[in-house]
Protein backbone atom coordinates (compact mmCIF):
# COMPACT_ATOMS: atom_id res chain seq x y z
CA UNK A 1 0.00 0.00 0.00
CA UNK A 2 1.15 3.27 -0.82
CA UNK A 3 -0.60 6.97 0.04
CA UNK A 4 -2.03 8.68 -2.78
CA UNK A 5 -0.30 12.04 -3.40
CA UNK A 6 -2.17 14.74 -3.01
CA UNK A 7 -1.55 16.07 -6.47
CA UNK A 8 -3.98 13.49 -7.96
CA UNK A 9 -6.57 14.66 -5.96
CA UNK A 10 -9.77 17.10 -7.67
CA UNK A 11 -12.37 18.39 -6.16
CA UNK A 12 -16.06 17.55 -7.89
CA UNK A 13 -16.03 21.14 -9.40
CA UNK A 14 -13.03 20.92 -11.29
CA UNK A 15 -12.96 20.61 -15.25
CA UNK A 16 -11.78 17.36 -17.20
CA UNK A 17 -8.28 20.10 -18.01
CA UNK A 18 -7.37 20.10 -14.42
CA UNK A 19 -8.10 16.19 -13.91
CA UNK A 20 -5.40 15.72 -16.87
CA UNK A 21 -2.98 18.12 -14.90
CA UNK A 22 -3.59 16.13 -11.81
CA UNK A 23 -2.82 13.25 -13.99
CA UNK A 24 0.67 14.64 -15.49
CA UNK A 25 1.55 15.08 -12.45
CA UNK A 26 1.98 11.36 -11.57
CA UNK A 27 2.70 9.84 -14.62
CA UNK A 28 2.97 6.17 -13.43
CA UNK A 29 -0.15 6.18 -11.24
CA UNK A 30 -2.22 7.72 -14.33
CA UNK A 31 -4.91 8.08 -12.06
CA UNK A 32 -6.46 11.22 -10.80
CA UNK A 33 -9.35 10.81 -7.91
CA UNK A 34 -12.11 13.12 -8.01
CA UNK A 35 -14.06 13.86 -4.02
CA UNK A 36 -16.62 15.99 -2.55
CA UNK A 37 -16.42 18.89 -0.64
CA UNK A 38 -16.34 16.51 2.34
CA UNK A 39 -13.11 14.52 0.68
CA UNK A 40 -15.64 11.26 0.15
CA UNK A 41 -14.79 9.77 -2.72
CA UNK A 42 -17.08 9.87 -6.07
CA UNK A 43 -14.80 8.66 -8.94
CA UNK A 44 -11.34 8.21 -10.51
CA UNK A 45 -10.14 9.57 -14.07
CA UNK A 46 -7.71 8.09 -16.10
CA UNK A 47 -6.18 9.35 -19.86
CA UNK A 48 -8.66 7.17 -21.10
CA UNK A 49 -11.28 8.67 -19.53
CA UNK A 50 -9.96 11.83 -20.55
CA UNK A 51 -9.77 10.61 -24.49
CA UNK A 52 -13.22 8.91 -24.47
CA UNK A 53 -14.34 11.88 -23.55
CA UNK A 54 -13.09 14.58 -25.84
CA UNK A 55 -13.77 12.13 -28.94
CA UNK A 56 -17.79 12.56 -27.47
CA UNK A 57 -17.19 16.18 -27.92
CA UNK A 58 -16.49 17.10 -24.06
CA UNK A 59 -14.51 20.58 -24.23
CA UNK A 60 -11.19 20.69 -21.59
CA UNK A 61 -13.33 23.18 -19.54
CA UNK A 62 -16.06 21.20 -18.69
CA UNK A 63 -16.75 19.50 -15.47
CA UNK A 64 -14.88 16.47 -14.50
CA UNK A 65 -17.95 14.79 -13.53
CA UNK A 66 -19.19 14.41 -17.01
CA UNK A 67 -16.44 11.92 -17.90
CA UNK A 68 -15.35 10.74 -14.24
CA UNK A 69 -15.86 6.40 -13.72
CA UNK A 70 -18.58 7.29 -11.15
CA UNK A 71 -18.09 3.00 -9.89
CA UNK A 72 -14.32 2.91 -9.64
CA UNK A 73 -12.86 -1.02 -7.80
CA UNK A 74 -12.31 -0.17 -4.41
CA UNK A 75 -11.00 -2.17 -1.52
CA UNK A 76 -10.63 -2.33 1.92
CA UNK A 77 -7.03 -2.26 3.83
CA UNK A 78 -7.27 -5.89 5.39
CA UNK A 79 -8.38 -7.07 1.28
CA UNK A 80 -5.93 -10.18 0.79
CA UNK A 81 -3.17 -9.07 -1.63
CA UNK A 82 -4.26 -11.98 -3.95
CA UNK A 83 -7.53 -11.08 -4.02
CA UNK A 84 -6.73 -7.42 -5.03
CA UNK A 85 -4.23 -8.85 -7.73
CA UNK A 86 -7.18 -10.85 -9.29
CA UNK A 87 -9.18 -7.59 -9.32
CA UNK A 88 -6.23 -5.76 -11.24
CA UNK A 89 -5.98 -8.79 -13.82
CA UNK A 90 -9.82 -8.89 -14.13
CA UNK A 91 -10.90 -5.38 -14.67
CA UNK A 92 -7.27 -4.52 -16.71
CA UNK A 93 -6.24 -1.86 -14.07
CA UNK A 94 -3.33 -1.27 -12.33
CA UNK A 95 -4.54 0.99 -9.61
CA UNK A 96 -6.92 0.13 -6.99
CA UNK A 97 -8.35 2.71 -4.27
CA UNK A 98 -8.43 1.46 -0.38
CA UNK A 99 -11.39 3.08 1.42
CA UNK A 100 -12.42 3.08 4.64
CA UNK A 101 -16.26 4.44 4.67
CA UNK A 102 -15.86 6.31 1.15
CA UNK A 103 -12.55 8.26 2.78
CA UNK A 104 -9.39 7.38 0.63
CA UNK A 105 -6.65 6.10 2.41
CA UNK A 106 -4.41 5.11 0.07
CA UNK A 107 -3.57 3.20 -3.15
CA UNK A 108 -2.04 -0.79 -4.57
CA UNK A 109 -0.75 -0.45 -7.61
CA UNK A 110 -0.20 -3.79 -9.84
CA UNK A 111 3.54 -3.45 -8.36
CA UNK A 112 2.25 -4.05 -4.50
CA UNK A 113 -0.26 -6.89 -6.02
CA UNK A 114 2.38 -8.66 -7.84
CA UNK A 115 4.83 -9.18 -5.75
CA UNK A 116 2.30 -11.87 -4.34
CA UNK A 117 2.67 -15.20 -6.49
CA UNK A 118 -0.62 -17.38 -7.29
CA UNK A 119 -0.17 -21.06 -6.84
CA UNK A 120 -2.46 -23.71 -8.25
CA UNK A 121 -1.06 -26.59 -5.34
CA UNK A 122 -4.53 -27.58 -3.81
CA UNK A 123 -4.42 -27.61 0.28
CA UNK A 124 -6.26 -30.50 2.25
CA UNK A 125 -6.88 -29.22 5.82
CA UNK A 126 -7.85 -31.99 8.37
CA UNK A 127 -10.76 -30.74 10.31
CA UNK A 128 -12.71 -33.53 11.51
CA UNK A 129 -11.22 -34.27 14.95
CA UNK A 130 -13.03 -34.55 18.06
CA UNK A 131 -10.82 -32.80 19.98
CA UNK A 132 -11.82 -34.45 23.10
CA UNK A 133 -8.38 -33.17 24.82
CA UNK A 134 -10.12 -29.49 24.63
CA UNK A 135 -13.34 -30.39 26.24
CA UNK A 136 -15.52 -28.94 27.43
CA UNK A 137 -14.81 -26.15 24.65
CA UNK A 138 -15.21 -28.73 22.05
CA UNK A 139 -18.53 -30.11 23.33
CA UNK A 140 -20.35 -28.55 20.86
CA UNK A 141 -17.86 -27.33 18.84
CA UNK A 142 -15.15 -28.33 16.03
CA UNK A 143 -11.86 -28.40 17.27
CA UNK A 144 -10.96 -25.67 14.26
CA UNK A 145 -13.45 -23.82 14.79
CA UNK A 146 -12.49 -22.94 18.33
CA UNK A 147 -11.58 -19.20 18.21
CA UNK A 148 -8.06 -17.80 19.19
CA UNK A 149 -7.79 -13.94 19.24
CA UNK A 150 -10.89 -12.82 16.77
CA UNK A 151 -11.28 -15.83 14.43
CA UNK A 152 -11.30 -19.89 14.80
CA UNK A 153 -8.11 -21.64 14.06
CA UNK A 154 -9.32 -22.60 10.60
CA UNK A 155 -9.84 -19.26 9.45
CA UNK A 156 -6.51 -18.19 10.81
CA UNK A 157 -5.36 -20.80 8.71
CA UNK A 158 -7.04 -20.39 5.57
CA UNK A 159 -6.19 -16.74 5.75
CA UNK A 160 -2.53 -17.49 6.03
CA UNK A 161 -2.72 -19.71 2.90
CA UNK A 162 -4.63 -17.12 1.13
CA UNK A 163 -2.01 -14.28 1.92
CA UNK A 164 0.91 -16.54 0.38
CA UNK A 165 -1.50 -17.19 -2.91
CA UNK A 166 -3.43 -20.21 -2.50
CA UNK A 167 -6.77 -20.31 -3.08
CA UNK A 168 -8.11 -23.56 -4.11
CA UNK A 169 -8.66 -25.50 -0.49
CA UNK A 170 -10.65 -29.15 0.47
CA UNK A 171 -11.62 -29.32 4.20
CA UNK A 172 -12.11 -33.17 5.49
CA UNK A 173 -14.84 -32.99 8.01
CA UNK A 174 -16.59 -35.32 10.57
CA UNK A 175 -17.08 -33.64 13.50
CA UNK A 176 -20.25 -31.11 13.59
CA UNK A 177 -19.37 -30.81 9.79
CA UNK A 178 -22.43 -27.96 9.37
CA UNK A 179 -20.52 -25.27 11.32
CA UNK A 180 -17.32 -25.02 9.63
CA UNK A 181 -19.48 -25.47 6.28
CA UNK A 182 -22.06 -22.79 7.43
CA UNK A 183 -18.97 -20.35 8.50
CA UNK A 184 -17.22 -20.85 5.26
CA UNK A 185 -19.40 -21.37 2.43
CA UNK A 186 -17.82 -21.86 -0.61
CA UNK A 187 -14.75 -19.52 0.05
CA UNK A 188 -16.09 -17.20 -2.26
CA UNK A 189 -16.61 -14.54 0.54
CA UNK A 190 -12.53 -14.74 0.75
CA UNK A 191 -11.93 -15.18 -3.21
CA UNK A 192 -10.78 -18.56 -2.74
CA UNK A 193 -12.55 -22.01 -3.51
CA UNK A 194 -13.58 -24.54 -1.01
CA UNK A 195 -14.64 -27.98 -1.33
CA UNK A 196 -16.09 -30.55 1.41
CA UNK A 197 -15.04 -34.07 1.57
CA UNK A 198 -17.11 -35.67 4.54
CA UNK A 199 -15.85 -39.08 6.80
CA UNK A 200 -18.88 -40.83 7.58
CA UNK A 201 -16.52 -42.43 10.03
CA UNK A 202 -13.15 -41.23 10.84
CA UNK A 203 -10.57 -42.14 8.55
CA UNK A 204 -7.42 -41.40 10.59
CA UNK A 205 -4.97 -38.56 9.32
CA UNK A 206 -4.60 -39.87 5.38
CA UNK A 207 -7.67 -41.39 4.72
CA UNK A 208 -8.93 -38.57 3.48
CA UNK A 209 -6.71 -38.30 0.75
CA UNK A 210 -8.64 -41.42 -0.29
CA UNK A 211 -11.90 -38.68 -0.57
CA UNK A 212 -10.20 -36.38 -3.00
CA UNK A 213 -11.55 -36.13 -6.44
CA UNK A 214 -9.87 -37.65 -8.96
CA UNK A 215 -9.81 -34.80 -11.07
CA UNK A 216 -8.11 -32.67 -8.77
CA UNK A 217 -4.39 -30.79 -9.96
CA UNK A 218 -2.26 -32.78 -10.68
CA UNK A 219 0.45 -30.28 -7.98
CA UNK A 220 1.91 -31.46 -5.17
CA UNK A 221 -0.86 -31.31 -2.65
CA UNK A 222 -0.20 -29.44 0.99
CA UNK A 223 -2.05 -31.01 3.75
CA UNK A 224 -2.49 -29.58 7.42
CA UNK A 225 -4.19 -30.80 10.46
CA UNK A 226 -6.94 -28.49 11.71
CA UNK A 227 -5.28 -27.44 14.76
CA UNK A 228 -2.59 -25.60 13.69
CA UNK A 229 -1.01 -22.29 13.89
CA UNK A 230 1.71 -21.50 11.92
CA UNK A 231 3.38 -18.95 9.48
CA UNK A 232 5.64 -21.62 7.45
CA UNK A 233 7.03 -19.81 4.17
CA UNK A 234 5.26 -22.90 1.93
CA UNK A 235 6.43 -21.27 -1.25
CA UNK A 236 9.97 -22.45 0.57
CA UNK A 237 8.52 -25.94 1.49
CA UNK A 238 7.49 -26.09 -2.52
CA UNK A 239 10.70 -25.20 -3.59
CA UNK A 240 12.41 -27.97 -1.71
CA UNK A 241 9.86 -30.44 -2.49
CA UNK A 242 10.32 -29.76 -5.86
CA UNK A 243 14.30 -29.32 -6.54
CA UNK A 244 14.48 -32.62 -4.55
CA UNK A 245 12.22 -34.01 -6.97
CA UNK A 246 10.47 -35.57 -3.59
CA UNK A 247 7.23 -38.02 -3.70
CA UNK A 248 6.58 -36.31 -0.24
CA UNK A 249 8.14 -33.81 2.16
CA UNK A 250 6.97 -34.05 5.94
CA UNK A 251 7.58 -30.55 7.84
CA UNK A 252 9.25 -31.30 11.21
CA UNK A 253 10.14 -29.22 14.08
CA UNK A 254 12.87 -29.30 16.56
CA UNK A 255 11.63 -30.57 19.81
CA UNK A 256 14.09 -30.24 23.23
CA UNK A 257 13.41 -32.24 26.47
CA UNK A 258 15.81 -31.49 29.59
CA UNK A 259 16.33 -34.62 31.63
CA UNK A 260 15.61 -32.74 34.92
CA UNK A 261 18.17 -35.05 37.00
CA UNK A 262 21.80 -35.92 35.88
CA UNK A 263 22.24 -39.11 33.94
CA UNK A 264 24.80 -41.47 34.78
CA UNK A 265 26.21 -43.16 31.92
CA UNK A 266 28.10 -46.80 32.42
CA UNK A 267 28.29 -50.83 32.16
CA UNK A 268 26.91 -52.52 34.81
CA UNK A 269 28.36 -51.19 38.15
CA UNK A 270 30.66 -48.98 36.89
CA UNK A 271 30.34 -45.37 35.94
CA UNK A 272 31.75 -43.90 32.53
CA UNK A 273 30.22 -40.33 32.63
CA UNK A 274 27.76 -38.47 34.37
CA UNK A 275 26.16 -35.17 32.53
CA UNK A 276 24.05 -32.73 34.77
CA UNK A 277 20.60 -32.59 33.24
CA UNK A 278 21.18 -32.86 30.21
CA UNK A 279 19.47 -31.42 26.62
CA UNK A 280 17.89 -33.65 24.06
CA UNK A 281 16.58 -32.84 20.86
CA UNK A 282 14.76 -34.65 18.65
CA UNK A 283 12.27 -33.61 15.07
CA UNK A 284 9.12 -33.78 15.73
CA UNK A 285 6.13 -34.28 12.92
CA UNK A 286 4.74 -30.81 12.54
CA UNK A 287 1.16 -32.26 11.00
CA UNK A 288 2.17 -30.51 7.58
CA UNK A 289 2.87 -32.09 4.57
CA UNK A 290 3.52 -32.06 0.78
CA UNK A 291 2.09 -34.73 -1.19
CA UNK A 292 2.45 -35.93 -4.82
CA UNK A 293 -0.43 -37.76 -6.46
CA UNK A 294 1.43 -40.63 -6.80
CA UNK A 295 0.90 -41.70 -3.23
CA UNK A 296 -2.91 -39.94 -2.83
CA UNK A 297 -3.45 -42.74 -5.49
CA UNK A 298 -2.16 -45.43 -3.51
CA UNK A 299 -5.23 -44.57 -0.82
CA UNK A 300 -8.40 -46.18 -1.41
CA UNK A 301 -11.91 -44.85 -1.08
CA UNK A 302 -12.85 -44.86 2.64
CA UNK A 303 -9.99 -46.38 3.59
CA UNK A 304 -8.45 -46.23 7.26
CA UNK A 305 -4.88 -44.95 7.71
CA UNK A 306 -2.97 -42.24 9.20
CA UNK A 307 0.05 -40.71 7.15
CA UNK A 308 2.33 -41.46 9.18
CA UNK A 309 2.17 -44.77 8.44
CA UNK A 310 1.28 -44.47 4.65
CA UNK A 311 4.42 -42.56 4.26
CA UNK A 312 6.53 -45.11 6.07
CA UNK A 313 4.83 -48.01 3.87
CA UNK A 314 5.88 -45.47 0.66
CA UNK A 315 9.56 -45.44 1.83
CA UNK A 316 9.67 -49.19 2.33
CA UNK A 317 8.33 -49.56 -1.33
CA UNK A 318 11.10 -46.97 -2.43
CA UNK A 319 9.58 -43.43 -2.79
CA UNK A 320 11.72 -40.46 -1.77
CA UNK A 321 10.60 -38.86 1.02
CA UNK A 322 12.26 -36.49 3.38
CA UNK A 323 11.89 -33.99 6.11
CA UNK A 324 11.96 -29.81 6.17
CA UNK A 325 12.63 -28.57 9.44
CA UNK A 326 10.68 -25.33 10.15
CA UNK A 327 11.87 -22.39 12.12
CA UNK A 328 8.46 -20.29 12.17
CA UNK A 329 6.29 -19.44 14.40
CA UNK A 330 4.63 -23.44 15.16
CA UNK A 331 1.77 -24.33 17.51
CA UNK A 332 -0.28 -27.76 17.35
CA UNK A 333 -2.80 -26.59 19.91
CA UNK A 334 -3.63 -30.22 21.22
CA UNK A 335 -4.45 -29.61 24.99
CA UNK A 336 -5.69 -26.66 27.10
CA UNK A 337 -2.25 -25.64 27.43
CA UNK A 338 -1.28 -25.28 23.71
CA UNK A 339 -5.22 -23.50 23.48
CA UNK A 340 -3.86 -21.12 26.06
CA UNK A 341 -0.92 -20.61 24.86
CA UNK A 342 -2.51 -19.57 21.10
CA UNK A 343 -4.70 -16.47 23.23
CA UNK A 344 -1.36 -15.30 25.05
CA UNK A 345 0.67 -15.78 21.25
CA UNK A 346 -2.48 -13.58 19.82
CA UNK A 347 -2.49 -10.95 22.23
CA UNK A 348 1.49 -10.53 21.06
CA UNK A 349 1.40 -7.85 18.38
CA UNK A 350 4.04 -9.27 16.73
CA UNK A 351 1.40 -12.13 15.95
Amino acid sequence: MQEAPQSIYIQDNESIEDALIAINSQPKLKIAIVLDANKKLLGTVTDGDIRRGLLSKESPENSVINIMNKTPVTVSIDTPRHIVDKQMKLYGIEVIIITDNDSVIGLFTAKDASSISLHDNPILIMAGGFGTRLKPLTDNCPKPMLHVGNKPILEWQIDMFSDQGFNNFFISTHYSPEKIENFFGDGSNKGINITYIHEEVPLGTGGALGLLPKNIAKKPLIVINGDILTKIDFTKVLDFHNKQELDATMCVREYEYQVPFGVIDGDGYDISGMTEKPINRFFINAGVYVINNSIIDKVEHNTHINLPTLLMQQINKGKKIMKFPIYEYWLDIGRMGDFERAQADYSNPEF
